[in-house]
């Protein structure tokens, strides 16, 4: 790994880190956008998922139970929340293969066959622009011909009220200078810049940390 690589904690602060899931179940409606993003990813039986930046787990479990023989693979820098994932999927007697590493490194940490699937939530608004492009450029990379890309995230803050909670919650967490682009709905440009098509925003709901936004993109044949 590149030692001159660093990342923001899952919750913006190590020591935040044990309340991240309590954090995340009760300022962002989780169930309702991971219920909404397995039901857009559709994992199958064969397919290899990834999922970059999989934090303390929860969705990877989610993506098991939807398709238990899928292969599930987990990346995330965070050596402190991969200990959680292994306990995770561990205990909902799941099995993921779990890499440390940074996003921009997805397509060098994973062999054969290639994902047909990479996902990732609550990422993008804590990374530089540089790592927003990176990321992108490697999921691109790593996946097959006809890969799908599915991302949730803050998107594009629509109200007046969804900028005021992003701001007091998520801004005060995270920066502002990594948070504000996704603010501003940069995250569909990018991924049409990376080479993804058929981008589209599919699901925005509104939350008490600001609105979580649903995407996803298909890799060219």
């Amino acid at each position: 790994m590149p030692s001159d690589l660093t990342y923001t904690p899952a919750a913006g602060h190590h020591w935040l880190t044990p309340l991240y899931d309590f954090g995340v179940a009760a300022l962002t409606r989780e169930h309702r956008w991971r219920s909404a993003l397995i039901a857009q990813v559709r994992p199958r039986a064969g397919d290899v998922i990834v999922d970059v930046g999989c934090g303390t787990g929860s969705l990877l479990v989610r993506l098991g139970k939807a398709a238990p023989s899928a292969r599930l693979i987990g990346i995330d820098p965070d050596t402190a929340v991969l200990a959680r994932t292994r306990k995770r999927v561990a205990a909902a007697g799941l099995a993921a293969e779990l890499h440390i590493g940074f996003a921009r490194q997805t397509a060098e940490l994973l062999g054969s066959p290639p994902p047909t699937k990479v996902v990732s939530s609550l990422v993008f608004h804590q990374v530089p622009m540089e790592e927003k492009v990176a990321a992108l450029a490697a999921m691109y990379a790593a996946l097959g011909a006809s890969g799908e890309v599915h991302v949730a995230d803050y998107g594009l803050q629509r109200t007046p009220l969804m900028r005021v909670l992003f701001r007091a919650i998520i801004q005060n967490l995270d920066g502002r200078v990594n948070t504000e682009p996704n603010a501003h709905g940069i995250l569909p440009e990018l991924m049409h810049t990376a080479g993804f098509r058929s981008v589209e925003e599919t699901l925005v709901i509104p939350t008490l940390s600001g609105s979580i936004s649903l995407y996803r993109g298909v890799r060219a044949a």
